[in-house]
């Protein structure tokens, strides 16, 4: 419980601190709307219930991309992360409470584009699956995050790069511009993007139309954020110790 309440200060130390950096803005809520603002002028022939879960997927995966993989080099760019390294802490608490701030800022800004859909009159069959569906994607991508967040650099525009090296790709092969049932040899590459559960999952919610079962989406977010976290403690606890 004191590592629990340490992280929650974390997070709320996170949340005040690094909401509205730049890259934040930036890869969090302008490229979604970018995106979007590109997909209707391109995708007029497609129904606006699956344009809107499309922003939706986007938002939640951009959202809690931008805040995690920044935390850790900006703390250690400042020298405050050998100051949390030095309190009674555990690296498990220092990146649960970035994953929670990450999960938040997610979960703030994906209000937006769900009220966007509900004022249009698209309606949410299964809110259920959809509020569990973002509840799983958004700890996914933040834990995602965290991972990206683990090379041995101090400079926030490195781990940015390397970050948009992995997104923009993921964006392109989960099914978020073309539906996955017209993408032909794309479904064997978009089995590997947890986006694509994502999308999955909120088109499910809203148009009632899915290309894998529910439950194999379902999983497959809680198997990746898994195998993300254990990935991202194994390295952060190499790495952090280079890092200060």
């Amino acid at each position: 419980m004191g590592q629990l309440n340490r992280a929650l200060t974390i997070t709320k130390k996170n949340i005040l601190i690094y909401y509205l950096k730049g890259p934040v803005i930036i890869f969090g809520i302008l490229i979604p709307v970018f995106f979007f603002l590109a997909f209707i002028a391109g995708g007029k022939h497609l129904p606006w219930s699956f344009l809107i879960s499309g922003l939706i997927s986007m938002t939640v995966f951009f959202t809690a991309t931008s805040v995690s993989p920044v935390i850790m080099p900006w703390e250690a760019q400042m020298n405050t992360l050998e100051r949390l390294v030095a309190s009674p802490v555990s690296i498990y608490a220092i990146i649960v409470g970035d994953i929670l701030a990450s999960i938040c800022f997610s979960f703030l800004i994906t209000v937006v584009p769900v009220i966007l859909a509900l004022v249009t009159n698209i309606t949410i069959k299964n809110p259920l699956i959809f509020v569990l569906g973002i509840i799983l994607a958004a700890t996914c991508f933040s834990v995602l995050g965290s991972l990206l967040s683990t090379p041995k650099t101090n400079l926030p525009s490195n781990i940015m790069m390397l970050s948009s090296l992995i997104k923009f790709p993921l964006v392109f092969i989960s099914g978020i511009f073309i539906p996955l049932e017209m993408m032909g040899w794309g479904n064997y590459i978009a089995i590997f993007s947890p986006l694509t559960y994502t999308m999955e999952i909120v088109r499910y919610s809203m148009q009632g139309t899915h290309t894998y079962p529910i439950i194999m989406d379902i999983v497959s977010l809680i198997l990746f954020t898994i195998i993300f976290f254990i990935a991202s403690i194994k390295l952060h606890e190499a790495n952090i110790p280079h890092r200060i």
